[in-house]
């Protein structure tokens, strides 16, 4: 992880969690509490200017921030004074009704998704490329020798899958999209078979390893070089753009991942390979190396697919962003379900080091490409988190908002504040779940991060 991954990444968790803090922050001034600080970043302050009661900061660190109401620390005087009831003057926190409590807590998490709308809204306005591969698919069992749904359904390698439950599918991103985020649940799926229609019923199964839904199919790529990288292995051997591989060590190879496990069989250092050019085949030796284990560096990048993604007007801007938050928000509940489902959290659930990582990660590429989408696909990654902030704080657990939300409810319904006691036993379950999270998705990522 380089310094630059892990600046961008925490620039952009930065991003996400001010925006949460700045909901807390409007919707408190919204309903009428005071709100004593509100800082960009935290640490020693840098700059402070007062306006009206709000004292207004930029911190030393300005990745994040906070909102500090008047009133929140009620709770620490509570215990030190051994109070049974929160002290409760006009303007503070626990002065307001429960309702208004109720809006605050829940302020963050809807800025959190007023955010990724506008991002998407950017981004359907702008217009974006799409890069993907075909809709045709290969069998992973025939690689790998495992048994999955797609061998039980009857799919057959270099079949198409042209529509999920009724929607057109084009690409293999849409169909990795769609059966990730159906693990346990039965999907149609339209099969082209050489021309001929079939109907199939597949159920996804759960891969434990990341919590998502998965058949057993690999992308079909026709073994054509896109791109050449000027000191790989296929540039030293003479391969250019728009060669098709046709054979390597001898053996015939209809797609790359024939061509992978060609190579990944015995890993030669060496390897006979016979493509074409303008209908001409032609011999080289390519000089491999293993940098990533079993499968060789080519220095090959293949054709894929691409198409331009541009709103025709403001309106529709809105619309296509509006339905892109929605399918995240049920795409991240989703993923959230699958948790329960048996997987393996420590691989499932990722921790601040490598949500950090994956944001600086996507965000470096994105500035390093902007040209091919970078940007969009960085600007989406910010928005997929923001709502994952989103989702997250809405659980039901003390010390998130959710759990916060779920406590004022119950007031609300009994007409009567929970005594301090009771509070600080409800928020002492949440500091152990929390911990506990926070320890295996830490976990995690050192196990993440050890096999890198």
């Amino acid at each position: 992880m380089t310094i630059v991954t892990i600046a961008l990444g925490l620039v952009g968790l930065g991003i996400v969690v001010f925006f949460h803090e700045l909901g807390h922050f409007a919707m408190a001034r919204l309903v009428g509490v005071d709100v004593e600080e509100f800082s960009l970043g935290w640490g020693p302050r840098l700059v402070s200017r007062k306006f009206g009661a709000t004292k207004y900061t930029i911190s030393a660190f300005p990745i994040g921030g906070y909102c500090r109401m008047s009133g929140e620390d009620s709770y620490k005087r509570a215990i030190e004074e051994g109070l049974e009831d929160f002290p409760r003057e006009k303007g503070t926190y626990f002065g307001a009704s429960p309702i208004k409590r109720i809006l605050i807590a829940f302020g963050g998490p809807l800025m959190n998704v007023i955010f990724a709308l506008v991002v998407y809204t950017v981004i359907m306005a702008s217009g974006y490329e799409v890069q993907s591969w075909d809709n045709r698919v290969i069998l992973a069992s025939q690689y790998d020798g495992g048994a999955y749904p797609a061998d039980a359904a009857g799919i057959e390698t270099g079949d198409r899958i042209v529509s999920i439950d009724g929607s057109s599918i084009r690409t293999f991103s849409e169909i990795q999209e769609s059966i990730s985020l159906s693990a346990k649940r039965p999907i149609e799926l339209g099969i082209d078979r050489s021309g001929r229609l079939l109907g199939i019923t597949i159920r996804p199964e759960l891969d434990k390893d990341s919590g998502a839904g998965r058949v057993g199919i690999y992308p079909w790529i026709e073994p054509v070089a896109d791109s050449v990288d000027p000191d790989g292995a296929a540039a030293l051997a003479g391969i250019m753009p728009g060669d098709r591989i046709v054979s390597v060590a001898g053996v015939r190879v209809e797609n790359t991942m024939g061509l992978i496990s060609a190579l990944e069989r015995d890993r030669p250092p060496r390897a006979v390979v016979r493509y074409q050019r303008d209908g001409v085949e032609s011999e080289a030796t390519l000089v491999l190396s293993y940098p990533g284990g079993d499968m060789a560096d080519l220095g090959i990048g293949w054709k894929y697919i691409s198409r331009s993604v541009k709103a025709t007007g403001f309106a529709d801007s809105i619309s296509l962003g509006l339905a892109e938050t929605g399918k995240t928000i049920s795409a991240t509940y989703r993923g959230i379900a699958s948790l329960f489902m048996g997987v393996n959290l420590l691989k499932a659930v990722s921790g601040p080091a490598r949500i950090t990582w994956m944001i600086g990660t996507v965000a470096k590429n994105g500035f390093a490409n902007p040209s091919r989408g970078g940007l969009s696909v960085a600007l989406n990654f910010l928005a997929v988190l923001s709502i994952g902030l989103f989702a997250m704080n809405l659980l039901p657990i003390p010390l998130l908002d959710g759990g916060s939300i779920t406590l004022f409810i119950v007031e609300l319904i009994r007409r009567k504040a929970a005594k301090v006691k009771t509070v600080l036993r409800y928020q002492t379950i949440g500091m152990v779940a929390v911990a506990a999270l926070f320890l295996l998705s830490t976990v995690g990522d050192f196990l993440f991060f050890s096999k890198k």
